[in-house]
């Protein structure tokens, strides 16, 4: 009988992957290394995150799992070993005691806004870390007996550190959604399905419960790869047990854009969340021809091509508009 890992270890083990990949840079064995190791056990990923966002908070930016462009994490510097070292050495429990001692009060009360394009990864000081969608508002409050983060416009995926006495509550205008240690997306659409506001859930670890405000006894639960619509009105649509659906539509956290069989309308609108240059379809006959392949966020141009070169439509710039159809 195989013995269970204990979570003690396992934080262990994720500090040494820091050092180690500070020590001799992000080298395709020592990827493939890091991704079987990740694969052995789904605690494993979760622990690496709040190792890394304790070490972010306490010495800057150190891109582990992804970088948000999509591009390839590059090495850190040789020069900059000896001090991460240093804080790495005593495993993760002592940098988990170094972030609690130290920087505590990091993340009560912040504001965080991103810009059209950009994608931002915060790390929160209770361990937890929110990935920031483009275009998008977020509130954090650290409370003695919650964690609270306001999505006030937008859409945020949470990897969220356990704490079972203070549960991590996401609220996104009247809708709420309730976790200890899981990770979850929330996307705030103030037209939702049909035309009532609401948010999108979208669950890639764990079990969380979400509901609208004033309608508690209507929770619903979800779970790892489940995904569920959820309107201001409380209800719920569009829940589906869906892994490889959640998947593709967090792509945007590697700086993608993944469709299979999504219609060009709908491609066009996701552009359009991350760029000034704003794709415009003219030819309405081509709204709902489905669409498949995984394409840079930022890259409306090269889309365009593509679409040129795969339907054969006329492509025009105009100042900031590419116009598709003609």
């Amino acid at each position: 009988m195989t013995t269970r890992q204990s979570a003690e270890a396992i934080e262990d083990e994720a500090a040494d992957w820091l050092a180690r990949i500070d020590r001799h840079g992000r080298t395709p064995e020592l990827q493939a290394e890091l991704e079987h190791w990740l694969a052995g056990d789904t605690r494993r990923r979760g622990a690496l995150l709040q190792a890394e966002a304790a070490w972010n908070l306490l010495v800057g930016d150190f891109p582990v799992l992804e970088r948000e462009d999509g591009g390839a994490p590059a090495p850190i510097a040789s020069g900059m070993f000896s001090r991460r070292r240093l804080i790495v050495s005593g495993g993760a429990a002592a940098l988990a005691a170094s972030v609690a001692g130290g920087v505590l009060l990091i993340g009560r009360g912040e504001d965080y806004d991103t810009a059209i394009g950009e994608i931002r990864r915060v790390p929160l000081a209770d361990g937890s870390v929110a990935t920031i969608n483009s275009d998008s508002r977020l509130s954090v409050a650290l409370e003695a007996e919650r964690r609270i983060v306001r999505l006030n416009e937008g859409e945020a995926w949470f990897q969220v550190a356990h704490d079972k006495a203070r549960p991590f509550i996401a609220e996104a205008g009247r809708i709420r959604v309730r976790a200890v240690g899981t990770a979850f997306a929330v996307r705030r659409r103030e037209d939702g399905k049909g035309s009532v506001g609401g948010a999108e859930i979208l669950v890639t670890e764990g079990v969380v419960e979400a509901w609208a405000d004033g309608a508690e006894g209507q929770a619903i639960r979800l779970t790892a790869g489940q995904r569920a619509f959820v309107a201001d009105n409380a209800a719920v649509t569009g829940r589906a047990d869906a892994p490889a659906e959640v998947t593709r539509a967090l792509a945007w956290r590697a700086g993608q854009i993944d469709l299979a069989g999504e219609s060009l309308a709908h491609a066009l609108a996701e552009f359009n969340r991350y760029n000034g240059v704003k794709l415009v379809l003219t030819d309405r006959a081509l709204a709902n021809e489905p669409l498949y392949g995984v394409f840079r966020v930022d890259d409306p141009q090269g889309f365009a091509d593509a679409l040129h070169r795969g339907f054969d439509v006329p492509v025009k710039v105009e100042g900031n508009e590419i116009r598709i159809g003609g």
